[in-house]
């Protein structure tokens, strides 16, 4: 998508203030522009509009409605398809709303300070396109539990695996499993829209177990294409009650022909475990299988340095909130910074997860990162099509 097309609103109470965004975007060649000069104003506005805009561009210090509460409203009755900050307030509380509004499940394009200026707003325009490049499988797919039971049973569960590079020489190492569900109809479904599901039927572990021998199967297939790579899959939380998952797990990768060692089992860090000791247990008992341990959206939780002195992990995944638009974000380098010391002192691998922007590439190389997952690399691909993506990559066209 080109800026000309896309669709913006501004939200702005002050009228030069509005009218300068105005003529900047003009400026750019955005035809498609709407004003409002009041949250309530444009709430009404959006509601009445037959699709969201592409873009709001939102001020924050508004009277009545403030801009917080307008994108809670916003993010809450899905009323956009994306949300930039226009604001000269503290970095740290235009840092906030994004979170706020990521956790909405909003996408943030970032922050414009004022005064606006073209090369500002075209910044923060430009990766729109970038940002919602899977848009199309963020549509709402209704699915009941006969369609998920079915599903399990009828391969439509299956995993779509996306590079990790090395920042000192560009090459691919590993790949992430991540969980699609390919409907009756072709169409494909991010786990967002499913997995929620299964988690609350008892079904994740089962899902887990899928992605493990599906990801298991396509290693010994690039194996034997010369293209040999580890394999992350992520890791149920409920799963880590079970005292047999360690054998499982062994069970699974060594059926497939796969070494424990080439295999990292992820775990998200906001996931907490109900009965620790039994969780703890499993995990060690992984770790002295063989398997590597990662600890997966680090900063997003509430128990980082907990989890980290507790568990025998070997990597830290940097989630994608802290990286996008660190190279302009005093406050999100220093947290990558942080993050990056606490590994080395630890001695884990680190993985940037959301890399998305050359300058995000640079920014983490110079601070020593040692791994690089995102679109600047690679969309998520079947595994039939990864060998082609890990080629593109290794002689990209531009």
């Amino acid at each position: 998508m080109t800026l000309s097309a896309l669709k913006i609103l501004v939200v702005e109470d002050h009228g030069f203030q509005r009218r300068m965004a105005l003529r900047l975007l003009a400026e750019l060649g955005i035809e498609t522009v709407q004003e409002a000069a009041d949250g309530i104003a444009a709430l009404e506005l959006l509601q009445r509009l037959s699709e969201p805009p592409d873009v709001v561009l939102v001020d924050l210090d508004m009277p009545g409605m403030d801009g917080i509460e307008f994108i809670g409203h916003v993010a809450q009755l899905r009323l956009a398809r994306g949300v930039a900050l226009v604001s000269a307030l503290d970095p740290a509380l235009l840092n906030t709303v994004q979170t706020m509004a990521r956790a909405y499940g909003l996408h943030v394009l970032g922050s414009v300070e004022k005064p606006l200026t073209v090369d500002k707003l075209q910044g923060v325009l430009a990766s729109y396109k970038v940002r919602l490049q899977d848009e199309d499988d963020d549509e709402p797919a209704e699915a009941s539990l006969e369609d998920m039971r079915a599903a399990l049973l009828n391969g439509q569960l299956l995993p779509w695996f996306q590079p990790q590079v090395e920042f000192g020489n560009g090459k691919v190492v590993s790949v992430e499993a991540l969980a699609r569900w390919r409907r009756s109809d072709g169409h494909i479904v991010r786990p967002l829209q499913f997995v929620p599901l299964l988690e609350r039927e008892g079904l994740a572990p089962r899902l887990t177990d899928l992605m493990l021998e599906q990801a298991c199967q396509w290693k010994r297939r690039w194996d034997d294409q010369g293209l040999r790579l580890h394999v992350s899959v992520n890791v149920s939380a409920s799963t880590l009650a079970d005292p047999a998952a360690a054998d499982h797990y062994q069970q699974i990768v060594q059926d497939h022909g796969v070494d424990p060692r080439e295999v990292v089992l992820e775990v998200t860090e906001s996931s907490l475990m109900a009965d620790a000791a039994r969780g703890l247990g499993v995990l060690a008992r992984l770790r002295l299988k063989g398997f590597g341990l990662s600890i997966d959206d680090f900063g997003t939780g509430y128990s980082s340095l907990s989890q980290l002195s507790q568990i025998p992990f070997t990597e830290l995944k940097i989630d994608q909130g802290f990286v996008s638009g660190a190279h302009t974000d005093p406050r999100k380098r220093a947290v990558i910074e942080a993050s990056l010391e606490l590994a080395r002192k630890l001695q884990l691998e680190v993985v940037a997860e959301g890399v998305e922007t050359v300058e995000d590439w640079q920014m983490l190389a110079e601070l020593g990162c040692g791994m690089a997952q995102g679109y600047l690399i690679a969309k998520p691909a079947p595994g039939e099509e990864l060998a082609a993506v890990v080629a593109r990559w290794r002689r990209p066209e531009y």
